[in-house]
């Protein structure tokens, strides 16, 4: 998967992890102690900075520790039982890393609240409906609870509760919401299974009538595309076995998830009908061809062609049948009804040739159909074959080579030059350049040292290096883009649920409108034959297989393509989404800029020199690990400067710092805090002139004399402006720079970067609040870090993380994720999600208008059933051939 070239440095994340606070520009040294910065964060930070996730960071992640096994080549498991089984342990909703602990910020509506972790009171749910709402009851029972919803402004979802009055003991309060919500976990479950012998859009319309009709489920949904069933249920009505058997019912099998799977471990095993549809199809086929062959000759008896016929009716109608049988048993009039319906109209008549005709191009239009959909679902398999089946681990003084799925955390791997990385972890011994295309999209081997992580799937290049396991197999980087990719389409778009609404009107219309037609033809006079030849072809005609699957079709093939060049489409909603703003938002430090702040000018007064200026800045700042300090500091490393001691430190709150240096009193930081003295008037001209350049600037006052000023600025990403430019020759209108720097700084960094419209001092909820702005004038995306970005990602209407291979965070916060730190995934993200908008209006277009133009053919008598059929079987392989066009995209050129 390669990808354009990008920069060799990691991708960074912002957040603020053991530093104390910042007064004026300068940082305190405290006692460590981690602190990840929310909307509730009470520090005063004049620059924007951010921090780099080493091997010491005590960040809290959540991985999602399942204990699944990675099925491959070699598996020697017996999968038949994964059917039938009820193993706790393939559904992988825990997350055994801490939960967050309950806050107690105001409610929207300013009265007192309390909002707890979601995961932490419904392991493995995500919206707000099916298990939430009985939460959501159980908890509005209580008598001290107004209102109970979801709340997301911190990047993940609470559970927020509304009270009454403030509780005398908020231990003991939440003690009590925590043993409702396990009471309500325990009854109701979230499952996931892969569903088998499923080969039509039709069928997993069928699974969720008949699953949503049943008392105790609260919903089903099925993502055909991704052959999956996501199911709630209450557990004191309704168990797995019963679930089981009204999906066998139907003709399908349920298989247990193992995470990082894209596809059931029995794809081609799933009963006869996969294997058998198109062998009978062509037999059908060959049987119709020599059954008309002999009746143009007119020397065989015409018994022998009709009998050839109905053969051939049997032959393609055998599954087709079945399918429609099972369905009429439940209720269901759906395609397979209709199509089995017209076949046998036909055939009553007399018109075996044209029902057999039908049943031939519909078996093998659907075995067709299915096969490009396996396709599609194959581009993202073949995400998880490039994860090794085996790894080499030291024991002791050995090297013995493993199975993945037993490798456990803290094991010591050893991955020799041209191996791939067998589990995401962290190299404790060696360096060596890493192929990170296969997570991030990058084209260029990243150099990685001791300290830094590795992740599953990408390649060693140069040396042998150790690498100390962080995550399971099933919890990698690579195994939950697998998962996010295949269950993208779960998320249906407005598009998706505007289809499957007309479908599932349009069958019950059109069993009702042929035999109508058919009466009414009669009725004006036609013979009995041939009105009911024309209710039959315009049972053919209305029945929508072409728009069941014009969208699924285009998601799947849209996420897959996306997933090769590291970017993660979180839904066909989010898909639709990005492909119809008008404008995109940028974070300005970490995401248009590199994150790490250089040292651009050093500006002594007149009479003292550049040596003395910053050994006394890099004396004071050598006191902190503050990005600007270590800028300071390491820029007198650059110029062979020797800082000065420092003793003890004085913190001016929002102004700067006061030091001692070689005895004399510093004064580090911003005009302000010299408030009272006389700043020579050429370096407030050199501190406007630099400001106006996109610079933070610092005075440096030793004694009784300044001796002049520091100009920082981060660094703007070389790829910033040509993705920039990119996004405007895409048709984004409007591009917008959200800064908490002063508004000099943002405006010299966005002419830079070519920026329509930089805002700037914001704080994250004057982001929001821009963002809100924006979004009520069309559709806007914001791109951040997906960390202190949180608030205006879940504002935007669609939230956009960059630098996602190394950040947990990132993953869980936005709609979509560039794996890799490169600003040029952007440009193509939003081409392809344009190119599949386009797509799928297209096809819409296609299956809506070639049925609308056989339904009135068909009234009107102006096509045979032959030709309907054809026509209609061939609008349906048309956009599913249109949808597989969105693989092989290659974005605009940047």
């Amino acid at each position: 998967m390669a990808d354009e070239d990008t920069k060799d440095d990691k991708p960074t994340l912002k957040v603020i992890g053991t530093a104390a606070p910042r007064r004026g520009g300068m940082l305190l040294r405290q006692p460590s102690k981690p602190h990840v910065h929310g909307p509730g964060c009470n520090h005063d930070h004049d620059h924007d900075h951010g921090h780099v996730h080493g091997p010491d960071c005590n960040h809290d992640h959540d991985h999602d520790h399942a204990h699944g096994h990675v099925h491959g080549p070699d598996c020697k498991h017996d999968h038949d039982d994964h059917a039938h089984h009820d193993h706790d342990h393939h559904d992988h909703d825990h997350d055994d890393t801490p939960a967050r602990p309950p806050t107690r910020r105001n409610a929207e509506t300013g009265g007192p609240a309390c909002q707890v972790e979601l995961r932490a009171l419904l392991p493995g749910e995500t919206d707000d409906v099916g298990r939430f709402q009985k939460l959501r009851t159980a908890l509005m029972e209580r008598g001290d609870v107004e209102e109970v919803h979801l709340r997301r402004d911190q990047g993940f979802a609470e559970v927020c509760l509304h009270l009454k009055s403030a509780p005398k003991d908020f231990d003991d309060f939440v003690v009590q919401v925590r043993k409702t919500a396990a009471a309500v976990a325990r009854r109701y479950k979230h499952k996931t299974w892969f569903v088998r012998g499923m080969d039509c859009a039709q069928c997993g319309y069928s699974i969720e009538h008949v699953l949503s009709r049943q008392p105790g489920i609260l919903s089903a949904n099925i993502a055909y595309a991704a052959e999956r069933l996501v199911v709630e249920f209450d557990r004191e009505t309704v168990n797995e076995d019963l679930i089981h058997e009204k999906v066998k019912g139907l003709g399908f099998q349920l298989e247990d998830v193992t995470h990082g799977h894209a596809c059931s471990h029995h794809a081609h095993g799933g009963g006869l009908a996969p294997k058998l549809v198109l062998p009978l199809g062509v037999l059908s086929g060959l049987c119709l061809a020599v059954g008309y062959a002999l009746e143009g000759w007119g020397q065989a008896p015409p018994m022998v062609s009709t009998v050839l016929y109905v053969v051939a009716t049997v032959a393609a109608g055998f599954f087709p049948a079945k399918a429609a049988l099972n369905s009429i048993r439940q209720l269901i009039f759906d395609i397979e009804t209709l199509m089995v319906l017209a076949a046998v109209g036909a055939g009553l008549l007399g018109a075996w040739f044209e029902g057999g005709f039908l049943l031939f191009l519909f078996s093998v239009g659907h075995s067709l159909e299915h096969r490009a959909m396996e396709r599609a679902r194959r581009a993202v398999e073949a995400l998880g074959k490039l994860r090794p089946d085996n790894a080499r681990v030291r024991r002791g003084e050995q090297v013995v080579e493993v199975a993945v799925h037993t490798v456990v955390r803290g094991d010591i791997l050893v991955i020799r030059a041209g191996d791939r990385v067998a589990l995401d972890g962290r190299i404790v011994e060696g360096r060596s350049t890493l192929d990170q295309a296969t997570i991030t999209g990058e084209s260029i081997p990243v150099p990685k040292t001791v300290g830094d992580e590795v992740f599953a799937g990408t390649i060693n290049v140069d040396a042998a290096i150790e690498v100390k396991v962080t995550r399971l197999s099933s919890e990698s980087t690579l195994a939950r883009i697998i998962d996010l990719v295949a269950e993208a389409e779960a998320q249906k778009s407005p598009t998706q649920r505007f289809t499957q609404k007309v479908e599932r009107t349009f069958v019950p219309v059109v069993l009702v409108a042929a035999p109508a037609l058919g009466a009414v033809l009669l009725a004006m006079g036609h013979d009995l034959k041939e009105s009911l030849l024309r209710a039959v072809s315009l049972l053919v005609a209305a029945s929508p297989c072409a728009l069941a699957i014009s969208t699924p079709s285009a998601v799947l093939s849209a996420v897959a393509r996306a997933a090769q060049r590291g970017i993660l489409m979180k839904g066909g909603a989010h898909l639709e989404s990005l492909g119809k703003v008008h404008a995109v938002a940028f974070d300005k430090t970490g995401t248009l800029t590199s994150g790490i702040p250089r040292v651009m000018t050093v500006h002594p007064t007149e009479g003292v020199d550049e040596k003395l200026l910053l050994a006394t800045a890099a004396g004071a700042e050598s006191l902190s690990s503050h990005p600007i300090a270590k800028a300071v500091t390491n820029a007198a490393r650059e110029r062979n400067i020797t800082p000065e001691d420092a003793d003890g430190c004085e913190a001016v709150h929002g102004k700067g710092i006061r030091s001692k240096v070689g005895g004399e009193d510093v004064g580090i930081g911003s005009v302000e805090l010299f408030e009272g003295d006389t700043v020579p008037q050429p370096l407030l001209d050199e501190v406007v002139r630099l400001q106006e350049a996109g610079q933070t600037t610092m005075l440096v006052k030793r004694g009784n004399r300044f001796l002049g000023v520091i100009g920082v600025a981060d660094t703007i990403r070389a790829e910033a402006r040509e993705a920039l430019a990119t996004l405007h020759k895409l048709g984004i209108k409007k591009t917008v720079m959200l800064s908490g720097d002063n508004i000099r700084v943002a405006r010299a960094v966005g002419a830079q970067l070519g920026i329509d419209e930089p805002r700037a001092p914001l704080l994250p909820e004057g982001k929001v609040d821009a963002l809100k702005d924006l979004a009520a004038h069309g559709g806007v995306a914001m791109v951040g870090d997906g960390v202190n970005d949180a608030p205006a990602l879940a504002a935007a209407s669609v939230g956009v993380a960059m630098g996602g291979a190394g950040s947990d965070v990132a993953l869980e916060t936005a709609d979509v994720v560039l794996m890799g730190d490169d600003l040029r995934r952007l440009p193509f993200a939003v081409g392809l999600a344009r190119h599949a908008t386009t797509v799928i209006r297209q096809n819409l277009v296609i299956s809506l208008g070639v049925s609308a133009v056989l339904v009135l053919a068909s009234v009107f008598g102006w096509v045979r059933i032959s030709h309907a059929v054809v026509l209609h079987e061939g609008s349906t392989l048309l956009v599913v051939a249109n949808a597989l066009r969105l693989l092989r995209y290659r974005g605009p050129a940047i």
